[in-house]
């Protein structure tokens, strides 16, 4: 196995589950499984963890099955037996042991310590692939979830920028980028999302559009020349709302600028 500092613990890989109330057990397993066997270099052991993950993921798709669950019990015992046999006998030479071991973990629903142990060698992005593809969310932007796991935000954090995302997919995508700005900021809350929609439902301009991003960002000359012009058109309180950096008069300020 090749030896790298971890990246995450298995504490913070056992926040998943938590965050999902639909977290697949049958996709985790297979997904971690997938990942590490083919670097198994030993043909039976990666022939057993082969059979072993194909008896386990069966059974935890199927759950009610009395067979599939004492089958998926002597597999996994199998494949035990047969790890710490050749790790007994072991003379140095990588046979895959460590690999087949984190295996194990994932057989028994140690998904956590498996990812913690497996990530040196598999790398972060895939596990997480797999992880937040086992959350079984609907609506919900996987991609932007990924991105911020990779970019240091906790389960918690990604999955919720997710699911606020995952349903304004319709979005164009000047917002759809501000939105990815704010959530790798860690500034995307539902007041945000509330206020950026009313731009998307504004129908701007490309011009508008791009105004529009810019007063989003804060472009302090055009908040005030804008705010100037609501004043003009006798939209006084939304000038104020401008100015204080409330994002619900950014559509009209948007709207009202001349093409």
């Amino acid at each position: 196995m090749e030896t790298k500092h971890r990246v995450h613990p298995a504490s913070w890989w056992a926040q998943f589950p938590d965050v999902s109330g639909s977290f697949d057990a049958a996709l985790v397993t297979e997904g971690i499984s997938d990942l590490i066997i083919p670097k198994i270099p030993s043909p039976l052991l990666r022939r057993e963890a082969e059979i072993a993950a194909d008896v386990v993921v069966r059974h935890l798709a199927k759950p009610s099955s009395p067979e599939l669950a004492e089958r998926a019990a002597k597999q996994i015992k199998r494949l035990l037996a047969t790890v710490e046999r050749l790790a007994e006998r072991s003379t140095g030479d990588d046979a895959g042991i460590a690999e087949t071991y984190v295996v194990c973990h994932a057989l028994r629903g140690d998904w956590d310590a498996a990812a913690a142990e497996a990530e040196p060698f598999v790398g972060t992005h895939p596990l997480l692939r797999v992880f937040v593809g086992a959350l079984r969310l609907e609506r919900f932007d996987t991609a932007l979830a990924v991105r911020l796991l990779r970019a240091g935000q906790g389960p918690a954090a990604a999955v919720k920028a997710g699911l606020m995302v995952g349903k304004y997919g319709w979005w164009p995508d000047w917002l759809l980028r501000i939105v990815t700005e704010r959530a790798m900021a860690g500034t995307l809350d539902q007041a945000t999302i509330t206020a950026l929609d009313q731009c998307a439902y504004a129908e701007l301009s490309p011009a508008q559009a791009k105004m529009a991003r810019r007063l989003l960002n804060g472009d302090q000359m055009l908040i005030d020349a804008s705010a100037f012009r609501l004043e003009g058109l006798g939209e006084p309180r939304a000038a104020t709302k401008l100015r204080e950096g409330d994002l619900t008069a950014v559509a009209l300020a948007a709207r009202l600028i001349p093409l």
